[in-house]
């Protein structure tokens, strides 16, 4: 099998003038890779390039593949993603995936950035104080998922839950979510993308199915996201996905 040229021409996009090692090494199984990564499934899943590289980013980091996320990386800076969209989604990891498990990912997203000449710290993006932060994070909440859904969530907590809820709202939206930098629709598919490769959060990755729909995006959007997701995170992830879309926001009959 060779490396066809559709997929030959989106890795010179991503990746101008690097030949992989593995090419040498292991001839085969990047032919395989490349034809389906860079050219299957860009024909399955039209998407617009820098939001592609934007999701595969997000999975990246919820898989803890730190030597591909910086591969990655350099593709997405290359073809047009900013250091601010670049270091917000890992901001966007922290309550989704966990400090202890983005922390490398900031220190080598850093070090990319460095590297090319990013002057860091980047402009700040924080949209909320200490003061405004749990008023701000409820209403994005709200925005995001449905002011009804919040309301039964917190009137459900149970007094030695009520701070969940709370932190739930100040610290994942109002500290996270509601930052500039990104728009609310690509970081409702980068949570998506996130939850589905992390595995083992089905009911989250069902909400978040549901957010996404809430804030404009279509079935056909979270399915071209699932899609580019595929080479990265597997099968398995990528069909528990497909379930939650399914149930979630099913085809229309005869679609």
């Amino acid at each position: 099998m060779a490396i066809s040229d559709t997929a030959r021409r989106t890795h010179d996009e991503m990746f101008p003038g690097h030949v992989s090692t593995l090419a040498v090494t292991d001839p085969e199984l990047v032919e395989v890779f490349d034809n389906v990564a860079f050219d299957e499934v860009l024909a399955y899943a039209p998407l617009e390039t820098t939001l592609r590289l934007k999701v595969q980013l997000a999975a990246l980091i919820a898989c803890q593949a730190l030597a591909e996320y910086r591969v990655m990386l350099g593709a997405a800076l290359t073809v047009g993603v900013t250091p601010v969209e670049a270091k917000e989604i890992v901001y966007q990891a922290v309550p989704y995936v966990g400090m202890a498990k983005v922390f490398d990912f900031l220190h080598a997203t850093n070090e990319v950035l460095t590297a090319r000449g990013v002057e860091l710290p980047l402009p700040g993006q924080s949209t909320t104080t200490p003061e405004t932060r749990l008023e701000v994070g409820r209403a994005v909440q709200s925005d995001v998922i449905g002011a009804e859904r919040i309301d039964a969530m917190y009137a459900a907590a149970t007094p030695d839950t009520l701070h969940l809820q709370k932190l739930l709202s100040a610290h994942c939206f109002g500290d996270h979510v509601a930052r500039g930098g990104l728009d609310i629709r690509t970081r409702e598919l980068l949570t998506v993308s996130m939850l589905v490769s992390l595995g083992g959060a089905d009911a989250q990755v069902r909400g978040h199915v549901a957010a996404n729909l809430h804030v404009g995006n279509d079935r056909a959007t979270l399915l071209a996201v699932l899609t580019h997701l595929l080479p990265f995170i597997g099968y398995p992830r990528t069909l528990n996905g497909l379930q939650a879309i399914n149930e979630v926001a099913p085809a229309a009959v005869g679609g």
